[in-house]
């Protein structure tokens, strides 16, 4: 119970065997009803009140430019379960030909080998799009093309596919600016975007922001003085409360670190007396960190061995943890 949150994700990881784990993070919603990250230097207890009562679900957290840049399978696998989830809930808005081109190489990897009977009761049991009944035949049209496919083959190509689409990775958090005017803000690892619905209007480049910040549930952007002689020096957009604000800041905090940091930033000493500000940092190895100890190791990947059965076409395991994993992709 005095654990921090760090604790209890490691204990996922080691169950997973999973090596490339900073990509990830747990998920829980709030006493106000938020979904926020478990802070990893934080006691559960002060994050959580009743943490019996609480479900944490595990899930990508940062989203690399590149997949390719993932080297173990097993890492690729559940950032496919992510993309999987995502699209089934909406939240991977795509055109018909990208939709129906995923879920092809989802039947791939689930299925193995196009098999029209096989195809057409698999999709009549499983939903993978909102308006997947518009789609079976262009599914099946893709699916046909990819014959000898394996799995770990087919999640490099559904990643490829991913990676291309406009919503890729990234998460709306409901805003207004200053005119009052709804939009969305995200956090990607170009910077801080702003969207009316799907559509991006605006991109904050990291190398142009200067300081984020908040103030009560006012989310602040303050750019840097080449960049404000174009327009005003301090943007500010306003979110639903302060909670959902610092959520947010949290989370641009966590990304700017992972994704333009070359090392995990030190902690800062306390003030004696009194502290100005959040202590709020990011806690683990930067992308930088993982791809250059990716190079120095070169370590052969962990074993992952996936299963089919004829009866269950829908069901991959990994020996390191079968039943956690097989879960997962049924949550859907």
């Amino acid at each position: 119970q005095k654990s921090c949150g760090k604790g209890l994700f490691n204990l996922t990881c080691s169950h997973l065997n999973l090596v490339e784990k900073e990509y990830f993070g747990l998920e829980f919603r709030s006493q106000a009803g938020n979904h926020v990250w478990l802070e990893p230097l934080k006691p559960i207890t002060k994050q959580v009140k009743n943490p019996k009562e609480v479900l944490f679900k595990f899930m990508v957290k940062f989203f690399p430019v590149d997949p390719g840049h993932l080297r173990e399978e097993l890492t690729r696998y559940l950032f496919t379960l992510q993309i999987k989830k995502d699209l089934a809930l909406g939240q991977l808005p795509c055109s018909d030909k990208s939709a129906a081109l995923l879920v092809s190489h989802l039947l791939q990897s689930e299925l193995g080998d196009f098999h029209e009977e096989t195809d057409q009761q698999h999709l009549a049991t499983h939903r993978y799009l909102p308006n997947q009944e518009y789609l079976d035949n262009k599914i099946m049209h893709y699916h046909r093309r990819h014959s000898g496919k394996t799995p770990a083959e087919s999640d490099v190509q559904l990643l490829d596919v991913a990676r291309k689409l406009e919503m890729y990775g990234i998460r709306l958090h409901p805003a207004s600016d200053g005119e009052g005017t709804q939009i969305n803000l995200a956090v990607t690892h170009m910077g801080v975007l702003v969207l009316r619905g799907n559509t991006k209007i605006n991109t904050f480049n990291w190398s142009k922001i200067r300081k984020l910040s908040f103030k009560r549930k006012h989310f602040l952007i303050k750019l840097h003085a080449n960049i404000s002689a174009l327009c005003k020096d301090t943007l500010e957009f306003t979110m639903a409360s302060r909670d959902t604000c610092k959520a947010f800041w949290k989370t641009c905090v966590e990304y700017h670190a992972f994704f333009r940091l070359s090392e995990e930033p030190k902690s800062k000493p306390k003030a004696l007396l009194c502290s100005k500000g959040s202590s709020f940092r990011y806690s683990g190895r930067t992308q930088r960190q993982l791809l250059e100890h990716g190079r120095k190791a070169k370590m052969k990947s962990l074993p992952f061995e996936r299963k089919h059965y004829t009866s269950r076409y829908d069901e991959r395991q990994c020996r390191s943890s079968p039943d956690l994993l097989t879960d997962v992709s049924k949550q859907v």
